[in-house]
């Protein structure tokens, strides 16, 4: 009886620590096997129904823009706000912001100067890395990988343009290799018509946030065999002022 009570405090013990720490990761004792290295395609993401709404910085390049830097298990399973202690600090990026504006924008309404979205990737995602990678060397391992990573001019060198055409996923697949160097997971979404698109490109990079490796695991897709290039214009844009 004395053990069962034992037990019993030790599993409470336990629970308190993962309640406290808000950490699935640390108290679970799993490990991040790689990263998934998200960029997505601006004009994918303002043309659905949900619109778009470009930043106070003005609007982004027409090139794929950073979604985020993903620990996952190595498995499909990912860890996430594993450190609620650790939150968000714009003041400890300051010397990337500038970077991060370029790469990093937030598209989402209403207009903003992306710092929300930083945090929620960084609170959510982040703070999952942070054995390997703190808050700047999070971010600028993003845009250390972005800079490297050119799928636009990868796509064009193929025939592959935003021009609102449709294209096959095979071809577009084989186009990104030749940037990357390994086989990237494609996701896709539907504009405002219905017609599948492309999106997001998932690459894998090893948990020193630096090395390019390929995926033991890919995010179910969503395309169809032939996808939508849309280009971005203003087509499901807000107007920052009505926001």
């Amino acid at each position: 009886m004395a053990q069962q009570a034992i037990c019993k405090i030790q599993m409470f013990a336990l629970a308190v620590c993962c309640i406290l720490s808000a950490s699935f990761l640390h108290c679970n004792a799993r490990r991040v096997g790689f990263y998934y290295f998200v960029l997505e395609w601006p004009g994918s993401y303002c043309d659905t129904w949900s619109r778009c709404c470009y930043p106070k910085t003005g609007k982004p390049a027409a090139d794929f823009s950073i979604h985020g830097l993903w620990p996952d298990y190595n498995n499909g399973g990912w860890p996430s706000y594993c450190d609620q202690r650790n939150r968000f600090d714009p003041s400890l990026i300051t010397d990337l912001e500038e970077d991060l504006t370029t790469y990093w924008s937030s598209l989402s309404c209403p207009s903003s100067n992306s710092h929300s979205f930083w945090a929620h990737e960084w609170n959510k995602h982040g703070t999952c890395t942070e054995s390997t990678l703190d808050q700047h060397a999070y971010f600028q391992a993003a845009i250390r990988l972005r800079e490297r990573i050119d799928l636009l001019g990868a796509l064009q060198s193929a025939g592959i343009h935003p021009d609102g055409g449709r294209y096959s996923l095979r071809s577009i697949v084989h186009a990104l290799e030749q940037a990357i160097g390994h086989t990237p997971a494609v996701e896709c979404n539907r504009d405002a018509y219905g017609n599948t698109q492309l999106y997001e490109v998932y690459i894998c990079v090893a948990t020193d946030g630096s090395t390019l490796i390929p995926c033991s695991v890919f995010p179910q897709s969503s395309c169809s065999s032939y996808v939508v290039f849309p280009s971005f214009g203003h087509t499901g844009v807000q107007s920052a002022l009505s926001s």
